[in-house]
């Protein structure tokens, strides 16, 4: 069992609070990763995708997970658990000083998460106080014009990566 918490950062101007739509914890928020097998090492073509409001009974039979699944190359069973009670927005601050934020835990057995892909369902708030919700980073950035405080808005350079937990 290894548990990975998944780290993101970008570029926010005149943006702060940067999160999933429901916050960090949000039951409908869906987290899209590919899969490193620990057994075989092969990494899986498509993205995998795992939310708190779905959850399968565990192959092993103890309760239940968010995740269980064979590798495609050597069959081997892993499973993932998302651990709530982790996470928190990323800041201008933490943008500013180039920081991650910690979104989402996750208890790995046979599996390994890597390149997470943002996607919807993320929301910001300008510094004025403008609430953006519903963005779309699939393309990588968002950009639009907060009228209340008269500037332009932008999230670009969006990173994530997992770090071993302790």
């Amino acid at each position: 069992m290894v548990n990975y918490l998944l780290l993101i950062t970008a570029q926010l101007d005149n943006l702060t609070d940067f999160q999933p739509q429901g916050g960090c914890d949000d039951p409908n928020f869906t987290y899209y990763f590919k899969l490193k097998c620990g057994n075989c090492g092969e990494v899986t073509q498509k993205e995998t995708c795992v939310s708190l409001s779905e959850t399968v009974p565990s192959t092993k039979g103890k309760g239940e997970v968010h995740l269980a699944q064979k590798c495609k190359f050597c069959s081997r069973e892993g499973t993932i658990t998302m651990i709530t009670g982790h996470g928190r927005p990323l800041t201008y601050e933490d943008s500013e000083a180039a920081k991650f934020a910690p979104l989402m835990l996750f208890d790995c057995r046979g599996f390994e998460p890597v390149d997470f892909s943002f996607g919807s369902g993320w929301k910001a708030e300008s510094i004025d106080g403008t609430k953006f919700n519903d963005i779309d980073l699939s393309g990588g950035e968002f950009s639009e014009y907060d009228e209340k405080g008269e500037c332009p808005v932008m999230i670009s350079e969006v990173r994530a990566m997992f770090n071993v937990a302790k």
